[in-house]
């Protein structure tokens, strides 16, 4: 016979129990509580609106109570005026003909005044003859929901203000900058003569090619007369771009138009630009590039007397179909140095030839079919060559359409001007 101990029993063959017990007692709930404490809203109507049947939950949301509602108030009692509207004209055909309606936004009003956003479905409950009876309805709290669409409301009224406000600046950018450049463009052809004198036995044309209509550039050219069978001209290009480049061309046409009336050689007139810039020079150097010559008649064409200083050789296209440039080797920038050297060239232009002068914007376009990157001298004379022989007017139109073929290459500025005795020369005093 054993004497023992008594054995508590293993708490591990009770704990699925009593988990299981939990759980059913959970289960236990009456319909009845259910129904009432739902974490929505129900509420049954007649078939006239006069409401039946309200449970809990609605009746704390609207602050009502029972006695309030049942058989004395209808469910258009408890929308809001624009809710009533919609019901009668919307809600309440709709639900007749398809005998239910579901995710309806409207506003109750709870006894306090307020609005309360809800989503409304709507069934409606019919007897064994297909006959119905009542309207059973499922009300859900959309105030969040209500409140969250109201914040992406506003947040896409914030952003089309933000838009039409950005648009206005732009516009008001566009605008400015538009004034802008009209005035740039004014300044611009104040640098250029208006129009290229008549010359008898010698066609002139120019072109101008602005790289930017937001920037000022250096660029600058004239032709004029200096006596009864003689005639100036120039082209040049100052460093940099803006007022202050523009200032210096300015300065530059007006010393060079005064020094070729006192002196007929051409590099006395580079001197004499040098000597002013020179003498003028503030915290920033002051230089440009120029070529300039004189034209004087001689029987059927025009001697050409020329004087560089650190600007591109001319190019002279022959009658013949030649094109080579005139070397200027060894001129250095006008204003850099007290007193610099100056390289001249001269030649003959006879029928049928044509000088070209023009500014570095063109050899130094950016051009992927080049070597390096750039246009070129060579690529340049390769050109000229192509079109050779060819008058002012046709050599400045080929040079025009090249500088618009560049298109985003052009980096700078680029003056062009041509000067060419046509085959059918006329001669005597102009």
């Amino acid at each position: 016979m054993m004497c023992g101990i008594e054995q508590e029993p293993e708490p591990e063959a009770d704990e699925p129990r009593s988990q299981s017990a939990r759980f059913t007692a959970l289960l236990e709930d009456s319909a009845e509580d259910l129904y009432e404490h739902a974490p929505c809203g129900y509420l049954s109507t007649l078939l006239d609106g006069q409401i039946a049947k309200v449970n809990t939950t609605l009746l704390s949301w609207l602050g009502r109570t029972r006695e309030d509602l049942v058989g004395r108030a209808r469910f258009t009692d408890l929308l809001t005026v624009g809710g009533r509207l919609y019901h009668e004209t919307h809600f309440a055909p709709l639900l007749r003909m398809q005998g239910e309606v579901s995710g309806i936004a409207l506003d109750l009003r709870t006894s306090s005044g307020d609005r309360l956003p809800v989503l409304v479905n709507s069934t409606v409950k019919t007897g064994s003859d297909g006959e119905p009876l009542l309207i059973r309805t499922t009300v859900f709290d959309a105030g969040d929901r209500r409140s969250y669409e109201q914040a992406l409301l506003d947040a896409r009224k914030e952003a089309e203000a933000a838009r039409a406000e950005a648009e206005r600046a732009r516009l008001r950018t566009e605008e400015e900058r538009g004034r802008l450049q009209r005035v740039l463009a004014t300044w611009q052809r104040s640098l250029l003569p208006p129009s290229l004198p008549a010359i008898p036995g010698l066609e002139a044309a120019a072109h101008y090619h602005t790289a930017s209509s937001d920037h000022l550039g250096g660029d600058f050219y004239d032709l004029f007369r200096l006596g009864p069978d003689s005639w100036g001209f120039f082209l040049g290009d100052v460093c940099g771009k803006g007022p202050e480049a523009a200032t210096i061309a300015s300065l530059a046409r007006h010393t060079l138009h005064a020094a070729a009336l006192h002196e007929p050689d051409p590099v006395t007139w580079l001197a004499t630009l040098n000597a002013v810039l020179h003498d003028s020079q503030a915290e920033e150097l002051r230089f440009c590039t120029v070529i300039a010559g004189t034209l004087t008649r001689t029987g059927n064409g025009f001697d050409v007397a020329l004087a560089s200083g650190g600007h591109p050789s001319a190019l002279r296209l022959g009658a013949d179909g030649s094109a080579e440039y005139l070397p200027t080797p060894g001129g250095l920038l006008v204003g850099v140095v007290d007193q610099p050297h100056f390289a001249s060239a001269a030649t003959r232009l006879t029928p049928g030839d044509t000088l070209v002068l023009y500014t570095d914007g063109l050899t130094e376009a950016r051009t992927a079919e080049e070597e390096g990157g750039r246009y070129s001298e060579e690529a340049l004379h390769a050109f000229a060559r192509s079109i050779a022989p060819a008058t002012a007017d046709e050599s400045i139109a080929a040079l025009s359409r090249l500088l618009h073929d560049f298109g985003e290459g052009l980096d700078d500025d680029t003056a062009v001007l041509a000067l060419g005795v046509p085959v059918t020369a006329p001669t005597g005093p102009a």
